[in-house]
């Protein structure tokens, strides 16, 4: 016959060892693997985030991996990261038909900037992009200036060939035509010292422009150099609700102050916009058209 005294605390430590593996599973850190374009993390603006996230959920840890839009998305189909953060729609796109990405969420907003020498030598000041490039081009052949390329599958370097192709026009292998393969940084500085043009995101030309003394700002607004800041849940990802949790964090009412006001004194204008319920409709919309270029 069973000992009924020995069945009752069978039970007690039975339940007490399932419910402390639950209570460590619960409590043990967390590691969340962002892979993230990198004029969002250049910018401070992501750590800043997380910060804020870790506050609600203490026991993650978000790392960030800050690479260009094309290399972010290349490591999310190797199954290298739960969530990207990029700026390219026609890459997003392709990388939505192939099963890799999902659960779009739209989080900022701003704008590419045409930068040059302050005495524009092409004289694209106030012109249209596609009418800038052009004149850049010409320029170019003219041995007047120099262009300088990112050249690294980034967000932004998708957006300046789209706007050559616009342009009916291909520089790839011209001596005015240099490319990089680097930051935004990096390319910044660099076509400070050379006083040449190059495309640039506008968070990471204010927080540099003190450093940037050569160049100002000659192109800006507009559809086409409208630069929209997705994040994705990696169709792989190891921490698929983490990911999710992390991706609804992005577009609450919290980051979203945080995004309108992120930098506004420190570097003296709008890095990043928010997104609400009224311009979520026109980004789509944007995205949809951008994707196509």
């Amino acid at each position: 016959m069973r000992n009924p005294t020995l069945t009752v605390l069978f039970v007690i430590a039975v339940t007490i060892l399932v419910g402390g593996y639950l209570i460590y599973q619960w409590c043990m850190p967390k590691r969340l693997v962002v892979s993230t374009t990198t004029s969002l993390y250049a910018t401070g603006l992501l750590d800043a985030i997380a910060d804020g996230f870790k506050a609600h959920n203490p026991n993650v840890e978000v790392v960030f991996v800050a690479v260009g839009s094309g290399e972010a998305l290349r490591r999310a189909a190797q199954g290298d990261a739960d969530l990207v953060l990029v700026h390219a729609p026609s890459l997003e796109l392709t990388y939505i038909q192939k099963g890799v990405i999902s659960k779009s969420r739209i989080f900022a907003y701003n704008y590419f900037l045409i930068v040059g020498p302050k005495d524009d030598p092409a004289r694209i000041e106030g012109l249209d992009p596609v009418e800038a490039f052009k004149a850049i081009f010409k320029a170019g052949e003219e041995g007047e200036i120099e262009f300088i390329s990112r050249g690294d599958n980034s967000g932004t370097h998708v957006r300046e060939l789209a706007l050559w192709r616009r342009a009916h026009l291909d520089p790839k292998g011209e001596p005015w035509y240099i490319e990089t393969g680097s930051g935004m940084a990096e390319t910044l500085r660099v076509a400070n010292e050379k006083r040449a043009y190059t495309l640039t995101d506008v968070g990471t030309y204010l927080k540099l422009k003190e450093t940037l003394g050569e160049l100002k700002p000659l192109v800006k607004g507009g559809r086409l150099l409208l630069n929209i800041y997705s994040g994705y849940l990696v169709v792989s990802s190891k921490e698929p609700e983490l990911a999710m949790r992390f991706l609804e964090y992005l577009v609450s009412d919290e980051v979203q102050a945080l995004i309108k006001n992120f930098g506004v004194e420190e570097y003296g204008g709008q890095l990043f916009y928010p997104v609400n319920s009224t311009s979520l409709a026109e980004l789509k919309k944007a995205w949809a058209e951008l994707a196509e270029v």
